[in-house]
């Protein structure tokens, strides 16, 4: 029979993995991964998202071997993805090629495009399933929800098939280059070698030194340790940037690259909260068992929730790709995109804005590629804000620091922390208030800037104000060993705002932005089920997002 080519993208895991299923049913299967160089020079390419992915490559291939079928393993191909599969196509012969569908950036859409016709015009069958609750091709907002808790609901996917049998690969692995790549040269040979390095990508070989490790068994390890401990912390413990590392899931990064299903997750997270639910406890809540119970469950559910605006975010863009380069309300083009100042963006990039949140949030992606998000709104409604910049080149840095860049999340929120959805309320964070709020005693500020230590609490967050004497004091020259920030905050928000809100209420901006609405808003109304938010009916949606939304990058 001819061969079933599963082809992994971000979907690194062989549990809850359809495609991997549907193609076992049809014949031997051909695992493969493809490296492909340009994929790995878009702008928002970074050194750890390879770090992270070989390791979970590593991981994918030892759970394929363990199914304990002959030839089972994963084949890491270098090349671009016609080429490699018109070479594979040649020398064994493909009925199809399976997958997952997958909401990339615009790079990743024109080469899916250009395997389908590549696919037609050689007879090959392409077949793509959703992994998430994303609807291709959706027509109707109204209708999405149902979709996306049908595919939640249904049984995973099952590991390993009985039908599953393995392709051999055609050629010989080199003794002692093991695991081994191999590149498709350029007169169509495969050649044998290491899998490449980051610096082989052409990506800047720095690394987060302390990013969170790939693999399936760290992420199942992060997902245990979530639903039976930590996420007693989640409600109250994901706005600071103190108790969020802990009180957050931490499974962003799994989810963005496939290691873990969301569907699984979905379902682990609806099993333990209904077993917390279920299980007999005391009303007293002054025991620690049970108040311990009672928080766990509500985390349960609130994270429940936010899986679901997961889908909800990555539906947008699926349903309308451009907003990943231009504004989803077209009425905002102009806003910013000539008045973008260099040396802002910059002494963002450096942490040296001279806004001691600002900068201690900066030297923390730096250390760890992860940040909450409360953080994370805050950066990008700074560089939205006093410092003025167009979302577009700060979100290219952004996705470049976050180890869990996902585009279809990334880009929606940048535009709407940055104002330019036109259906979202205007969110402006003062860095000083953020820090004030969730760092009273100035613990991650001082953990993160080593240069203020020495600052009292009175001038820590506002460094710029302290006399000099008080410099002197604490060995901060403002200027010298602490920079000056750019602009006058209060100032620079208040025309900030004023500038946006002008914008928005010029001509015809309503008009557009209720058929934004009517096209990617939130049906949200009484819940399916506990976290599931339910339908709304048409004349009572939102016009703005819902608080929930606050909580989710």
């Amino acid at each position: 029979m001819a061969v079933q080519l599963v082809w992994f993208k971000r979907d690194l895991r062989v549990q809850d993995h359809a495609a991997l299923a549907h193609a076992a049913r049809g014949g031997p299967v051909l695992p493969v991964y493809i490296v492909e160089p340009d994929l790995w020079q878009q702008p928002e390419a970074a050194a750890q998202h390879w770090g992270f992915i070989r390791e979970s490559l590593l991981e994918l291939d030892a759970a394929l071997r363990a199914s304990g079928r002959p030839h089972a393993r994963l084949h890491v191909l270098v090349g671009h993805a016609v080429p490699v599969l018109q070479a594979l196509h040649r020398t064994l012969g493909m009925a199809a090629i399976h997958a997952h569908e997958e909401t990339g950036n615009a790079w990743t859409f024109a080469r899916d495009r250009a395997v389908r016709r590549w696919a037609r015009a050689h007879g090959v069958a392409v077949h793509e399933v959703p992994q998430f609750g994303v609807v291709r091709g959706l027509r109707d907002r109204d209708q999405w929800l149902a979709a996306r808790e049908r595919l939640m609901a249904a049984p995973l996917a099952p590991w390993p098939p009985a039908e599953l049998a393995f392709a051999p690969w055609p050629l010989p692995t080199p003794a002692g280059l093991d695991p081994v790549a191999w590149r498709l040269s350029g007169d169509g040979a495969w050649q044998p070698q290491p899998w490449p390095t980051a610096q082989a990508l052409g990506l800047d070989p720095w690394e987060p030194p302390a990013r969170q490790r790939g693999g399936r068994s760290a992420a199942q390890a992060t997902l245990h340790s979530f639903l039976h401990t930590r996420a007693a912390q989640y409600r109250g413990g994901i706005s600071s940037p103190l108790s969020a590392p802990t009180a957050c899931s931490r499974l962003s990064p799994y989810l963005a690259y496939g290691v873990l299903s969301l569907r699984e997750t979905v379902q682990a997270t609806r099993t333990q909260a209904q077993a917390l639910a279920a299980a007999p406890r005391g009303r007293d809540n002054a025991d620690p068992d049970t108040a311990h119970a009672r928080r766990l469950l509500a985390g349960l559910r609130a994270f429940e929730s936010r899986l679901y605006w997961h889908c909800h975010f990555i539906q947008k863009l699926e349903s309308e790709p451009a907003l990943e380069h231009h504004n989803l309300h077209r009425g905002y083009d102009g806003l910013r995109e000539h008045d973008g100042n260099p040396a802002h963006l910059e002494a963002l990039r450096q942490g040296r804005t001279g806004w001691p949140l600002v900068d201690a949030c900066v030297a923390m992606l730096r250390h760890t590629g992860w940040l909450n998000f409360r953080m994370r709104a805050m950066l990008v409604s700074v560089a939205a804000y006093p410092l003025w910049l167009h979302w577009r080149p700060v979100g290219v840095w952004l996705a470049q620091l976050f180890l869990d860049y996902e585009p279809g999340i990334h880009w929606p929120q940048m535009q709407m922390q940055s104002g330019t959805t036109g259906i979202n309320a205007t969110r402006v964070y003062n860095p000083v208030k953020q820090a004030l709020d969730h760092d009273p005693q100035g613990t991650f500020v001082r953990h993160w800037l080593p240069a203020l230590r020495r600052v009292p609490d009175a001038w820590l967050f506002e460094p710029w104000r302290m006399p000099a004497s008080v410099q002197a004091a604490c060995g901060v020259r403002l200027g010298i060993d602490w920079p000056v920030p750019p602009v006058a905050l209060d100032e620079a928000l208040r025309q900030a705002k004023a500038r946006l809100h002008a914008w928005r209420n010029r001509p015809g901006m309503r008009v557009q932005a209720q058929a934004i609405v009517q096209r990617h808003g939130s049906r949200r109304g009484a819940p399916l089920g506990r976290g599931a938010p339910g339908r709304q009916p048409a004349a009572r949606r939102p016009t703005g997002a819902p608080p929930e939304q606050l909580s989710l990058w």
